[in-house]
């Protein structure tokens, strides 16, 4: 049985509603206060600060603008310009009768010429050189098919 003079009790979450908030506004209160503070040493006969004086510091700024530098103008000389290299090939025959009939096939030309390069052999008139003649050397055939300085 209930009791008919009891007074009733609201329901734990009606509780809640009142508790929270309260827990909230003392929350706020606490850091308002401890925000608010002047840090609590309040025996120091020190000035303010506002009150020293202070040097005025006056700041001026001047920008000077310059002009790119102009890119110097270029100069394209062309000059045509003609070189002319005189080669002379030396042969030396001797009257000696031959040993072999057939050519030379160790890769000497035979008799006292020599070419350095193809371009010595063209300048002398002697290009294409075949082998077995006087000039030929292995060095001058790149394609290694007898005929030197034939390209």
């Amino acid at each position: 049985m209930s009791n008919p003079y009891a007074v009733p009790q609201p329901p734990k979450w009606a509780r809640k509603r009142f508790v929270l908030p309260a827990l909230a506004v003392a929350l706020f209160v606490g850091v308002g206060i401890g925000a608010g503070g002047d840090g609590g040493d309040t025996t120091t006969d020190a000035k303010p600060a506002a009150a020293a004086p202070r040097p005025t510091v006056t700041v001026t700024a001047t920008t000077t603008k310059t002009a790119a530098p102009e890119p110097a103008a270029t100069v394209t000389a062309t000059r045509t310009v003609k070189a002319t290299r005189t080669v002379r090939a030396t042969r030396t025959v001797t009257a000696e009768p031959a040993e072999d009939s057939g050519a030379d096939d160790s890769g000497s030309g035979g008799g006292d010429v020599y070419y350095a390069n193809c371009t010595e052999a063209r300048a002398a008139g002697a290009a294409p050189i075949r082998r077995g003649e006087p000039g030929y050397a292995s060095h001058l055939d790149r394609d290694n098919d007898g005929i030197a300085c034939d390209a």
